[in-house]
Formats: structure tokens, sequence, C-alpha cells
């Protein structure tokens, strides 16, 4: 500590997790789904785990948004990086923005987590309007859309996607991952 005392930490280690902010021109895909922590179902970004050995964060962001949309994107930028809950968490997510999209079929569920989520498009002045109403509360979705909305304005510009993922959870995939082939789904091990 600062003053040179040692304090004991908890900390809930994680795989990290990407985001994506997909607009289609003119309306931006939220998914609503249930989410036993909070025991309320929400309006989130569609969004996923790191959970696969060495899996590229942009390539899981494509594979998250053709499994909860049905989408593809021709064009990927990187609105932002979020740190959840820094304070006992490891947690930290990329988000991307996904435009020029196209359709592509969902892959088959391999389990009942997401069989019950809604994939539903607003305009952007209404998502605008569910963030500051308190309708979308997902802190991921909140700094993501916020980010999004002024890229989409053309009030910033967004980062690159070759930026390294530098907050990106390493303890929890490096002790799942050791001695796997890259793809392992580590949250099975």
């Amino acid at each position: 500590m600062p003053g040179g005392s040692v304090s004991a930490r908890e900390i809930v280690e994680h795989f990290g997790a990407v985001a994506v902010l997909a607009f289609d021109g003119e309306r931006i895909a939220l998914v609503h789904q249930y989410r036993h922590c909070v025991r309320d179902r929400l309006w989130e970004l569609p969004a996923g785990l790191l959970d696969l050995a060495d899996e590229d964060p942009l390539e899981c962001a494509a594979r998250e948004l053709a499994e909860e949309a049905g989408l593809r994107a021709g064009r990927w930028d990187l609105l932002i990086d979020v740190v959840s809950s820094p304070g006992f968490c490891e947690e930290a997510v990329r988000v991307y923005l996904a435009r020029d999209l196209s359709a592509v079929e969902r892959p088959e569920l391999a389990d009942d987590e997401e069989s019950d989520m809604v994939l539903a498009w607003f305009d952007p002045e209404a998502v605008h309007r569910m963030v500051v109403s308190g309708e979308i509360v997902n802190s991921i979705a909140v700094a993501g859309i916020m980010v999004g909305l002024d890229v989409l304005a053309g009030r910033s510009t967004p980062r690159s996607i070759d930026e390294p993922f530098r907050l990106r959870p390493t303890s929890l995939p490096r002790r799942r991952g050791a001695g796997h082939a890259p793809g392992t789904d580590l949250k099975r091990l």
C-alpha cells in the first residue's frame, strides 16, 4: 500500500470479453438477456467471453456477432476498452463498432444460456434515450453506446483494430490454457 503496509485482496479472475455495437446504417442492434446476478433481463450489446485459447479479440467479436445477431460485418473499428469493476474483478472488455452488415445463419446453440435472448433494432436516438433514462444499465453497453454514438455522429474517431488489448486479463486464461491447443474452450476445463 502507499504507506508501506500490506493488504490482502480477493480478485475475481476473468477471461476478458468483447462487445459489438452493430450499426446497419440506420439502427443499432441490442440483445435483451436474463442476467441472474441482477435477477432481471437487461438490454445489452451482443457480447461474449474470450474463452477460446489464444483467440484474437476481433475474431471473438465476429463469432459473437454471428451467434447472437446472425450478422457479419464488412467493416470493423475499435471503440473502447472498458474495465468494468476494477475494485475486485479482472474483467476487461473490448468494444467494437461493426458496420456494412450482412445476414449469416446463426450457429446452433450449445446450451440454454442464450436460448431466450431477444435481438431488437433501435435508432440511435432511441438507444441514447434508453441509456440516459436508465433502461440500459449494463456498464459495457453504456460505454460502448456513448462512444459509438460519438463516432457515428462524427464527433470522435474510432481507434485502430490493431491496437493491442493491453488490459486483457491473463491469469485465468494462462492457468486454464496451459498445455491446451489454440481454440480449446477454456470455460469448460
